[in-house]
């Protein structure tokens, strides 16, 4: 009988003592018999490390000197953690009990599965998805990425409509499993990103290399969303919008990115203005300084986009239309409305 592999749920951190006083005694009480917690912290200026060590000395501490965003901060600690898969667990995320076994043993039965996600509710509405990656993520030929039960601002109940293990185009970064193995071979996060976006990048480059990305709705976890960065707030516009761009230029070939971007900068100016004309000024700077910051990104790389060459592998997880015509046009609120079941 095969050991069971070695899991590392590693939580990062960044001034989150609140999230952690009430979100770590539920992972605490996972039951997985081969699991390591792991708190990295990203250079908090709280008592996060300080509770923990008081409250958990069963959970591992790793310190960071610099806070490294997302991306980053997981890229630093990763290496220096020895497990056969990480779980990366946003610390405003309450587990529900026995979530790690069922996507650990979906993964042990299929080598070519990189990374999967659980269901992903909301903590403040239980019987409802969450925003970030609700039963798993998708994304349109625009790129503007979705989910089943989460298509722009709407969250669906969950009533058992998304209940099978299905390959999906990205897994959330709220609750992300992958194998280490998968995670080091492909180069970790973009750092470059610092947060949002980062997961759905590492998710396509995975499977250019040839892996799936799936996710396991019998694996439940409730997510309060917002820990870092609130919805609508500028910055949090800002790191969206720019690194989706950014994403997007890395992954299409030439020949895509010169129509599709242009298209993708009107698309997002509609957005933006009205948003300036509803009241809110902030998120019309924070979309106007994504694109000069993503046109002064493409000046200094444009080489690489020029020489990328489309992968020859099928990647899943990908509505062949427009999320943003369905959704505003045609009034199409539900995934299930979006993408027809085969």
């Amino acid at each position: 009988m095969n050991p069971l592999p070695k899991v590392a749920v590693v939580i990062l951190n960044w001034n989150g003592v609140e999230h952690l006083r009430r979100f770590l005694p539920s992972v605490v009480a996972s039951t997985y018999p081969e699991l390591e917690i792991i708190l990295a912290d990203n250079a908090s200026t709280d008592d996060s490390v300080q509770w923990v060590q008081e409250n958990f000395s069963q959970v591992t501490i790793l310190q960071n000197k610099v806070n490294n965003g997302y991306a980053g901060g997981y890229n630093y600690f990763l290496p220096k953690i020895m497990a056969d898969y990480y779980v990366l667990l946003n610390s405003d995320v309450e587990v529900a009990p026995n979530w790690i076994e069922p996507i650990i043993a979906l993964m042990e039965a299929d080598a070519t599965i990189a990374a999967c996600q659980p269901k992903i509710r909301s903590f403040l509405h239980k019987d409802y998805f969450e925003y970030a990656g609700a039963g798993g993520g998708w994304i349109d030929r625009l790129g503007y990425p979705f989910a089943r039960g989460r298509v722009f601002d709407t969250l669906e109940k969950d009533e058992g409509q998304y209940e099978d293990n299905c390959p999906v185009f990205w897994a959330s970064g709220a609750a992300f499993f992958v194998r280490s193995q998968c995670f080091h071979e492909a180069g970790g996060f973009n750092a470059y990103f610092f947060a949002h976006m980062e997961e759905i990048e590492l998710c396509w480059r995975l499977q250019e290399f040839g892996y799936k990305i799936y996710v396991c709705p019998a694996s439940v976890v409730y997510h309060l969303g917002g820990g870092t960065l609130s919805a609508g707030q500028p910055q949090k516009v800002y790191l969206n919008f720019r690194n989706n761009l950014i994403m997007l230029a890395q992954h299409w070939h030439w020949k895509q990115t010169i129509w599709k971007i242009p298209v993708r900068f009107a698309l997002d100016a509609l957005s933006a203005w009205k948003n300036l004309l509803t009241g809110n000024p902030g998120y019309w700077l924070a979309v106007a300084k994504a694109h000069f910051a993503f046109m002064y990104w493409m000046l200094q790389n444009y080489v690489s986009v020029l020489q990328k060459s489309r992968s020859s592998f099928e990647v899943e997880g990908v509505f062949k239309g427009s999320v943003v015509k369905a959704y505003f046009l045609e009034r199409k609120t539900l995934f299930s409305q979006i993408v027809k079941r085969k």
